[in-house]
């Protein structure tokens, strides 16, 4: 599979793996967790995206470029008619604000390398690379194969960020070509996971645990919500399974922000859950003193 759906190419990431890093995101995900901050990473289509506060006053240029009449001017905001919209893109082209983006383009393998490949010196100096997010990358597993492949060809040190909701097939294909893998796990009672995330964890749990039979190299990313899996059954529950795999060590606490809130509203999409909270900085540090004293290497992350 030569070809596949990406949303964004992150340049200078220093989140996302070892150093300095480009961060490709693919797109469509097979969960709905509410405290996603990549909406638009969740479908498997390419959308639009609107971002009002950008729109210039009396511009209009996206109205004259829009052939099925699907944006209108309100009083105060620019409106879109999904029903009517064909997603040319015409209408992108345009905006001299970037007030509109076609979220998703297909491209091929040889030309995410290709930009990857840009930022080569980057990686060179500090030890960093290119990481797969999402979205979830193994929902796209023959497109992501080739790139890592190619990658592996040129020495590029490679890390997968997955969600772990994937075919075994996926995981199995993938294990072995990418230098790492962060891997999520969000809440380990199987109902509430599901509660949560529209997805049973099983299969989430047993892919990991196939990770490390492979002897792949894993670091655990926790995102931290409060009230919602930031209790003590939970973590307790989460660092029991971690132990016992025995060779997963490092973990990164991931507190809850709300940087998606804006993007569910740019893709006309209600935002899942209202109140959404980052625990506070003393549980938070409670937290991590309670998994390093269980022999965790623990950072917290922002």
């Amino acid at each position: 599979m030569s070809e596949g759906l990406i949303f964004d190419i992150k340049k200078y990431s220093v989140n996302d793996g070892p150093g300095i890093r480009t961060t490709v995101f693919f797109k469509g995900c097979p969960l709905r967790c509410p405290w996603c901050h990549n909406p638009e990473g969740q479908s498997f289509l390419q959308e639009i995206m609107l971002r009002p506060a950008r729109c210039i006053a009396g511009c209009r240029e996206c109205l004259a470029a829009c052939a099925p009449s699907a944006l209108t001017m309100t009083e105060d905001s620019l409106a879109l008619d999904k029903l009517k919209c064909d997603l040319c893109g015409r209408c992108a082209a345009v905006c001299p604000a970037g007030a509109i983006e076609i979220v998703g383009r297909k491209l091929d393998a040889d030309d995410v390398v290709a930009e990857i490949e840009k930022d080569r010196v980057f990686y060179e100096e500090s030890g960093g690379g290119v990481t797969f997010s999402g979205g979830e990358p193994l929902a796209q597993a023959d497109f992501l194969a080739g790139i890592l492949d190619a990658c592996r060809a040129r020495g590029l040190h490679t890390t997968v960020d997955t969600c772990g909701y994937a075919p075994p097939e996926a995981v199995s294909l993938v294990a072995g070509r990418a230098d790492l893998f962060l891997f999520d796990l969000k809440v380990m009672d199987e109902k509430k996971h599901d509660d949560l995330t529209g997805q049973p964890n099983g299969v989430i749990l047993e892919n990991l645990r196939r990770l490390v039979h492979l002897r792949q190299r894993v670091a655990i990313r926790l995102p931290l919500i409060a009230g919602v899996n930031d209790d003590e059954a939970n973590l307790r529950a989460t660092a029991a399974f971690l132990r016992a795999l025995g060779t997963v060590t490092d973990i990164s606490l991931l507190p809850y922000h709300g940087l998606g809130r804006d993007k569910y509203r740019g893709l006309r999409k209600k935002i899942p859950v209202a109140g959404l909270a980052t625990p506070p900085s003393e549980r938070l540090a409670k937290i991590k003193r309670d998994l390093e004293s269980q022999g965790f290497r623990v950072c917290l992350g922002e």
